[in-house]
């Protein structure tokens, strides 16, 4: 029976989180269509069925039915790859996060922190090669930027991360969450929280960080020359990988699964996505709020932050985080 558990169940339980994940992306654009229309006192999407919810299958229709145009300058195969490379890397980080009691996402690896930092590194290669393989300045000029700006924030929240594995003393996140912590590494996490919530937002190109395709400068930065299906893929990237690093931090930082002090963790399991979830929606409408609230600054003031702020800062918390780990745990 090794064969089942090794290849038929972490088979299905893929096809079933990667279904759960395209339908979470698709009403991720309603519900920040909805928002933001809120915000500036609009109504949103209203025509596509009652309250516009059927608005995500029409634009999914709109995508699918675009005409696919292949312009004659590009590099055609790294052209077609980069798409898909940008968004396989936003699916495949859900193997190691876990979404209940005991029942991870496919599998219980005991290094889901570093598969974490693996993956989250291929993700800017999609960006790049897009950008690259376009033949287009400012597709190319939108990937340099997003390669600078990726770069430069994930030693800061490489930094971070390191902080709070010192913390869980454990490369595995099911252990991070049922493992539990004292009242003080809560305090010091969320102390934390706010500057990674940047590097977030750097990482995944979320606005106010979205130079990389910036309209008003680059047209559409490295997604210039695509169109159709092409384009779509690298919409669904982005917005997988606001729900993907919203469950991160969701695990990282607010128990998982878990409600506090680990009420329900025990008698009732089966809560556990539907309280993952509930953290995810809190933490994607923080997302939406930023993007509602702030201004894009220049490019130069987010690398000066990047290298001038968060880099120093996150040394620091890294090197106090060490200090409080030999003596108080």
């Amino acid at each position: 029976m090794d064969w089942l558990n090794l290849i038929i169940i972490p088979t299905i339980r893929s096809l079933v989180l990667i279904v759960v994940l395209l339908t979470g992306f698709a009403y991720l654009t309603w519900y920040e269509r909805k928002l933001l229309a809120r915000f500036h006192v609009r109504i949103g999407p209203n025509r596509a069925g009652p309250r516009g919810l059927l608005q995500p299958i029409a634009d999914a229709v709109k995508a699918v039915f675009k005409e696919e145009i292949i312009p004659g300058h590009v590099d055609k195969m790294v052209y077609l790859i980069a798409p898909a490379l940008a968004l396989v890397p936003a699916l495949i980080i859900w193997a190691v996060i876990p979404l209940g009691k005991g029942f991870p996402a496919v599998a219980d690896v005991p290094i889901g922190f570093l598969w974490i930092l693996a993956v989250a590194g291929i993700e800017s290669y999609g960006v790049i090669l897009a950008g690259w393989s376009s033949n287009n300045n400012y597709s190319l000029l939108g990937a340099l930027r997003s390669s600078a700006q990726m770069i430069s924030y994930e030693l800061p929240l490489g930094f971070f991360l390191l902080s709070i594995l010192l913390l869980a003393g454990d490369f595995s996140l099911v252990n991070l969450v049922e493992s539990g912590r004292q009242w003080w590494e809560w305090l010091w996490l969320w102390l934390m929280f706010p500057l990674f919530f940047i590097c977030i937002l750097a990482e995944t190109n979320r606005s106010p960080f979205d130079l990389p395709e910036t309209e008003n400068e680059l047209v559409a930065g490295f997604q210039t020359e695509y169109g159709g299906i092409k384009f779509a893929l690298f919409f669904m990237a982005e917005y997988i990988n606001m729900i993907t690093t919203s469950a991160i931090m969701a695990t990282l930082f607010f128990g998982g699964y878990a409600l506090p002090f680990g009420i329900g963790s025990d008698f009732l399991p089966i809560l556990g996505p539907f309280i993952l979830a509930g953290k995810i929606i809190v933490l994607l409408f923080l997302f939406i709020w930023v993007r509602a609230s702030l201004g894009r600054p220049r490019y130069d003031q987010l690398m000066g932050f990047a290298w001038r702020t968060l880099l120093p800062i996150s040394l620091v918390y890294m090197i106090i985080t060490a200090l409080l780990t030999v003596f108080f745990k």
